[in-house]
């Protein structure tokens, strides 16, 4: 059964953002984007070809302020958006034959934009593409919509809630299932490749992420034959989309029973992750979340180096804005959906919660973060 767009799309908000901009219509090309107004994510290789910017299969979707949004598409990725979005008018052309940006400068045209403000991605939508709208349409002004749509997909509706709700199940429970099975002499890539396919089993249509242990100190480098021995600590930072939302948290285990520095570090490490996490209230600026990390960890001696100790998640791409990043002034408002990720070396603690009128919600409870997880 499809969603509705009420379902997954702020709607209301949208709007208001367009007129706030004074924007006729909205060109979604990148995933994010697209997947957001689309109601639907594609899978595997059709995939890529929403993230290549220089995709001869390129997919848009024009959302007018008013009327009907239309896709257009490639023959090759038409058949599963028609089944599966809420958008019901869609305009085809073929891929490797007809250049992607001349239909969607007709289609456009037909919509009655040819001279309209419309918005576009600057930050995605090539230099090429550009180049043949301009042509194509010399009166339309075009506009950037990165903030504009950052500040709509910021806010998330009852159905995003439940989908996220939805991936963090089943990303906590490839966790609890394989944690279980460590044992000294398991290779990195054995631990990954089992949490990947439990993921998928349990009904995520793509999972990535790294683990790493405490030994090796090249955590974005792969996993690999690397392997695992008694009293490691094991870092992990995953993600699991359902549906095109993700479940993104990080858990902490060691092979084998704790040690007790490694239960002192972990408390440690944990209370002050709870704390900020406390701090995710209407009316605070992400930058000052980001310095309540920093001093809280330089309150137990402790430098607190990342760039990040967070961010908002949404559809396609887990890492959103509002970043919890050093002097981001965006304010975060109810309704938003932050993963903390506060860590130092190996002890990275990570959920989703929801901002509350009365504070954060966590959509990921079904992993017990109170003690490290004992690989035994």
């Amino acid at each position: 059964m499809k969603s509705s767009a009420n379902d997954l799309i702020n709607l209301d908000r949208l709007a208001a953002q367009m007129d706030a901009a004074g924007v006729d219509a909205i060109v979604a090309r990148a995933g994010l984007n697209f997947t957001y107004l689309a109601g639907f994510a594609y899978p595997g290789t059709l995939a890529r070809h929403v993230d290549l910017a220089d995709s001869p299969r390129a997919v848009y979707l024009v959302w007018p302020r008013q009327g009907e949004p239309r896709i257009i598409a490639n023959t090759i990725a038409a058949p599963l958006a028609q089944r599966d979005s809420w958008v019901a008018h869609f305009d085809l052309y073929e891929g490797y034959t007809e250049k992607p940006a001349e239909a969607l400068a007709q289609t456009l045209k037909t919509m009655g934009l040819a001279d309209a403000t419309v918005a576009f991605e600057c930050d995605y939508v090539s230099m090429a593409d550009g180049a043949i709208l301009r042509a194509r349409l010399p009166q339309m002004r075009m506009v950037d919509s990165t903030d504009l749509m950052e500040r709509v997909r910021a806010i998330k509706t009852p159905g995003e809630i439940a989908r996220l709700k939805h991936g963090a199940r089943i990303l906590d429970n490839a966790f609890l299932a394989h944690f279980a099975t460590v044992r000294p002499g398991m290779r990195e890539r054995d631990l990954h490749a089992a949490i990947v396919g439990e993921c998928i089993i349990g009904g995520s249509e793509f999972t990535h992420g790294i683990l790493n242990s405490s030994r090796n100190t090249m955590p974005y480098g792969g996993e690999s034959d690397f392997v695992f021995e008694a009293g490691d600590a094991i870092r992990t930072d995953y993600v699991a989309y359902f549906n095109g939302y993700p479940g993104h948290q990080s858990r902490c285990a060691v092979v084998g029973e704790p040690t007790a520095e490694q239960t002192r570090e972990y408390r440690v490490i944990r209370d002050i992750y709870r704390s900020v996490n406390e701090q995710l209230v209407p009316g605070v600026t992400a930058g000052a979340i980001y310095q309540c990390v920093k001093d809280r960890f330089a309150e137990v001696g402790m430098p607190y180096n990342s760039i990040l100790a967070g961010h908002s998640v949404g559809c396609w791409w887990h890492q959103q804005e509002p970043m919890i990043s050093r002097d981001n002034a965006r304010v975060l408002e109810e309704g938003m959906v932050i993963a903390m990720e506060p860590f130092v070396n190996h002890w990275h603690i990570q959920d989703m919660l929801l901002i509350g009128r009365d504070g954060p919600e966590l959509l990921s409870p079904d992993f017990n973060t109170d003690d490290i997880f004992a690989c035994v």
